[in-house]
């Protein structure tokens, strides 16, 4: 026998009875945004192993270590994208969207990171992510922070998460930070782990970031970056704030937030949660303003958003909320005996014509009534179309209530369009 070829470690097939979860946790997804008027793009795995470079930072981790890279035929280097802020760009750039413009965008798909797997982190991921462009206010800030909220009250746990905030300032404010951030962290060099040393010469606020308890123990005292900004920001990060109160969106300022990206300025923040354990961040993101020029294009102002989907899906599943997601059956059409099998599948069809959207299943292969509803049963249905020869002949159905305890009906195929319809509304 040959040997079993089994997925890649970090890449996991969904599988039928998990995959009715995600289709809801999309769905929803998708309805909120739709909500909020923004449109989907949709941008290659594949991209060009520069666009990340250029855009994400080649001393981030992400670049140094996690991207899959690889040199096609032609010798060019391609990677499969680890994150879609960047290929967002590239697209808006190339199609001439955003010189100009405003744009409010939306995407949902895979993304892939060479790391160690654990629970809710793996090497082919799922994100969910909103791009906007053209707006420099702090309005569009409180918009994009106002939409992920609406996700966590669609979802119930709006009491699991908690939003941190950070301004980061210009580049500029941020320059002359670096310079004092690094001469507070020299000083206490020995006290910091081997990442941090070299970040100190890479890329020093990642130092910040550090879950080692003892780097966290060196930085405290360091200098804030958020008093440190420049007035202009430091207006907008107030802004941000006061819209936020009055909106009734409670956050906590984090100054050691920075952003594993080099993209970001001004604004950043995460939503986090102490319900998955140390994988804490669901939800994160902030302002590219210089994004869109620095991957060829012009000038132009961006704020986004990305989280993880299946480290949502594990916290739902973790806190029980997955009980609004939907059977995949509505209704079992059972057949007993070869030559009903036609008017089975006739009233079926006629069913899925007449009702748009209801979920009908109809027995295949045979089999006696035990073993007919059995697979009634398995499927979810809430009920079960049961006929026989003798239903056929006087145009009727016989109905079994599957999830409730009620008496077995029978009432004429012409009224099973009406019948249904009040039946799932009710259900």
């Amino acid at each position: 026998m040959a040997k079993q070829i089994q997925a890649i470690r970090g890449m996991n097939d969904c599988l039928p009875e998990q995959s009715g979860l995600w289709q809801w946790v999309e769905d929803n997804i998708r309805q909120v945004v739709a909500s909020y008027g923004y449109q989907e793009i949709r941008t290659p795995i594949v991209e060009s192993t520069d666009l990340f470079k250029r855009s994400i930072g080649e001393v981030t981790d992400i670049v140094e270590k996690e991207m899959y890279t690889f040199e096609d035929r032609n010798g060019d280097s391609l990677t499969l994208r680890p994150e879609n802020t960047a290929s967002t760009v590239r697209a808006g750039n190339e199609h001439g969207l955003l010189y100009n413009q405003q744009q409010r965008l939306w995407y949902m798909g895979p993304m892939f990171r060479h790391e160690r797997p654990q629970k809710g982190r793996y090497r082919q991921f799922h994100q969910f992510g909103i791009e906007t462009f053209g707006l420099d206010g702090p309005d569009i800030d409180a918009e994009v922070i106002l939409l992920s909220a609406r996700l966590w009250k669609v979802f119930g746990i709006s009491d699991q998460v908690t939003l941190e905030l950070n301004s980061l300032g210009s580049s500029e404010a941020r320059a002359s930070y670096k310079a004092l951030l690094v001469t507070f962290l020299r000083e206490r060099v020995s006290q910091l782990d081997e990442d941090s040393v070299r970040r100190l010469e890479t890329n020093p606020l990642r130092v910040l970031d550090s879950k080692n308890p003892q780097v966290q123990e060196a930085i405290k005292g360091a200098p804030s970056l958020i008093e440190h900004l420049d007035e202009e920001s430091k207006q907008h990060f107030d802004a941000l704030c006061e819209r936020l109160d009055n909106l009734g969106i409670k956050y906590r300022v984090n100054p050691k937030l920075v952003r594993g990206l080099d993209y970001y300025n001004r604004t950043v923040f995460e939503w986090v949660t102490d319900s998955l354990g140390a994988q804490g961040t669901v939800c994160a993101g902030g302002r590219y303003d210089g994004l869109v020029e620095q991957l060829g294009g012009k000038t132009t102002p961006g704020v986004g958003f990305a989280m993880g989907l299946e480290r949502l899906v594990l916290m739902l599943q973790t806190l029980s909320l997955t009980s609004d997601v939907p059977q995949p059956v509505d209704l079992y059409v059972t057949s007993m005996g070869e030559r009903v099998v036609d008017y089975g599948l006739e009233i079926s069809e006629q069913l899925r014509d007449e009702i748009p959207g209801l979920r009908v299943q109809t027995h295949c292969g045979g089999g006696n009534f035990k073993k007919q509803m059995k697979r009634a049963d398995k499927s979810g249905a809430a009920i079960a179309f049961i006929l026989g020869e003798n239903e056929e002949a006087e145009q009727k159905v016989s109905i079994k209530f599957l999830r409730e305890d009620r008496q077995q009906e029978s009432i004429r195929r012409d009224d099973t369009v009406a019948f249904l319809t009040e039946y799932f509304s009710k259900n």
